[in-house]
C-alpha cells in the first residue's frame, strides 16, 4: 500500500529586527507500508545560524484538524518523540550547520498518512 506524506513548512520570524528564514520541503513524499522515508527540510537565512536555533516537526493525521509535535531540536540536541505514534521509528538526519532539518521515518504504517510541518526558528 502506498502512503502519501505531505510535507509543509513554517518559517518563524521572531522579534525585530529579524531576517526571514526561508524553509524548503518536498511538497509530497510517497512511501510504502514497511519502508522508510526521509522528510527533507532545508532552510536559508542571510543571518548566521544561531546556537539557539530550533527545529520542530509537527504531524497532522489525514482527516484530523489537530497537529502534534513529533520531533524537536534545540540547544544542539535532537529530542525524538518517545511515547507517541512514531516511537522508535524516527531518526534525526539533519545538521543545522548545513541548514538541514531533515528526519527519517522508518517502518511506515497506514496511520502515517498526513501532513508533516517543519518549523525553523533562528533567534538572534
Amino acid at each position: 500500500r502506498r502512503l502519501l506524506l505531505v510535507a509543509g513548512l513554517v518559517a518563524a520570524l521572531g522579534v525585530s529586527p529579524v531576517s526571514p528564514i526561508h524553509v524548503y520541503t518536498q511538497r509530497e513524499v510517497y512511501g510504502t507500508v514497511g519502508s522508510r522515508v526521509t522528510l527533507s527540510c532545508s532552510f536559508w537565512s542571510s543571518e548566521w545560524i544561531s546556537e539557539d536555533i530550533s527545529i520542530t516537526w509537527h504531524f497532522q493525521a489525514e482527516g484530523t484538524r489537530d497537529s502534534i509535535s513529533i520531533f524537536h531540536y534545540a540547544k544542539g540536541q535532537p529530542y525524538i518523540d518517545d511515547v507517541g505514534t512514531f516511537k522508535e521509528r524516527m531518526e534525526w538526519a539533519g545538521n543545522p550547520r548545513r541548514r538541514d532539518g531533515s528526519i527519517v521515518i522508518h517502518s511506515l504504517e497506514p496511520s502515517d498518512n498526513g501532513t508533516f510541518t517543519c518549523d525553523v526558528k533562528n533567534p538572534p
